[in-house]
């Protein structure tokens, strides 16, 4: 099969390396240093839609994976499927799941799918006059996309205050804040459900557990994750029961309600409460870094899962999951997630191993030699018979690595290891 998959970061890096895994021709738009060792690059931004569809018709691609969430929100998926293209991820209706988290906390409200106490708005006056009526801590959230980082838990009512102003009038996430979601501030363990649905079925991943502050001990500001393990021993048999009996059924029978065909990846970002199971948000693509662990562990093609998805026939398929554990440790550039240099050389050991492979998120190619060109910018993932081991690998692997400023949280896969003993 040709599959050609848009974007070009961490994830999109773990799909091309998944696809090419199972012997299909990959192609990538724009691709990185490192998926272009892998696929055939071209440098066509997610949302040219014609430019992007003209190479699916030039190369006859026959599966369009699309994996950031600006293109799906912005309706990449309806405009293929009018040009007659197979393409895996929801239209913009079910894309605003992500695209718009006030959308998304009403449907949950509806759907009776447990999540934090809200209320949304889009004038500040009456968000600080709501806020005046709530005990803190709080979270405020921008309700539209800002890249992972639109997120803010505040301690004091004077810091809430001052978040609703950067968001709301001094334009901090651009129009993404200029409506916002302030919530309950939820106690427990995050966990991230992904599953994949030609929207009448979902089949999971791997359930695993993303580290989106920025320093160890979970301090600092969020980020777009700092790293993430699987499977995520927090998440039991029952609590994945659990998560399809109040979570995806419901969800998709919402989105039946309002005539929204849903097929492609549904992530729930999930709060393990001492109140039962809370969903923090909801995502329509694969996260990222959980991207770089969850499909390590898949030992089934990919491609197939995603053709049933589109073609509507999920429910004879089942993915076939290892029983090995999988570690990401993000490499990030020194000043993320706020201003960072780019074209730093790297250097060091970018091969990877038979249990180590090595992501490349923000990077590129210059002068014959690998240099940074984001925020986060290589994902080291480590695999073995136990967490212990691939968290070992991926550590080991990360340090023969190096580029000037480089960082990394020291902790990934903590709460997983003290669970289990480690």
């Amino acid at each position: 099969m040709r599959v050609l998959v848009v974007g070009g970061g961490g994830r999109e890096h773990a799909l091309a390396w998944q696809f090419a895994r199972f012997h299909h021709e990959v192609f990538c738009t724009p691709g990185n240093a490192g998926i272009a060792r892998i696929a055939r690059c071209e440098e066509i931004g997610g949302s040219d839609f014609g430019r992007l569809a003209e190479f699916c018709t030039k190369h006859r691609i026959d599966l369009t994976v699309v994996g950031p969430e600006v293109p799906l929100v912005a309706g990449i998926a309806d405009d293929f499927k009018r040009r007659g293209l197979r393409v895996f991820g929801p239209g913009a209706d079910g894309a605003r799941l992500e695209g718009d988290k006030a959308f998304a906390k009403t449907l949950m409200q509806e759907a009776g799918i447990p999540t934090a106490e809200f209320a949304a708005f889009d004038d500040v006056d009456k968000a600080r006059a709501w806020l005046g009526t709530r005990p803190v801590p709080v979270v405020v959230k921008a309700a539209g996309l800002a890249a992972g980082k639109g997120v803010v838990i505040c301690g004091t009512r004077q810091q809430a205050e001052k978040t609703l102003v950067d968001m709301m009038v001094e334009g901090r996430f651009g129009d993404a804040g200029r409506t916002v979601v302030i919530e309950e501030c939820l106690v427990g363990e995050e966990a991230s459900i992904i599953g994949l649905t030609d929207g009448s079925v979902v089949r999971f991943l791997a359930p695993s557990q993303d580290h989106k502050r920025l320093r160890d001990n979970d301090e600092g500001p969020n980020t777009g994750g700092m790293g993430a393990y699987a499977p995520a021993s927090v998440v039991t048999a029952e609590v994945m029961a659990a998560v399809e009996k109040q979570v995806f059924t419901p969800l998709l029978a919402a989105f039946r309600r309002r005539g929204i065909d849903y097929r492609g990846v549904i992530y729930a970002g999930l709060m393990l409460t001492d109140r039962g199971l809370k969903v923090l948000e909801f995502n329509c693509r694969f996260g990222d870094p959980e991207t770089q662990v969850i499909l390590p562990l898949l030992e089934q093609d990919l491609a197939e899962l995603a053709v049933a998805c589109v073609e509507g026939h999920l429910a004879t398929c089942e993915p076939v999951r290892s029983s090995r554990a999988a570690l990401c440790v993000v490499a990030a550039a020194d000043g993320y997630p706020e201003a960072y240099k780019k074209g730093l050389p790297i250097d060091g050991d970018l091969a990877g191993a038979d249990d180590v492979v090595i992501f490349h998120a923000g990077t590129r190619s210059a002068e014959g030699r690998v240099v940074t060109n984001g925020g986060r910018v290589l994902g080291v993932t480590g695999l073995g018979d136990d967490l212990a081991r691939a968290r070992d690998r991926a550590y080991a692997a990360v340090e023969r690595i190096r580029f000037p400023g480089m960082f990394f949280r020291k902790d990934i896969g903590a709460r997983g290891l003290a669970r289990l003993g480690h």
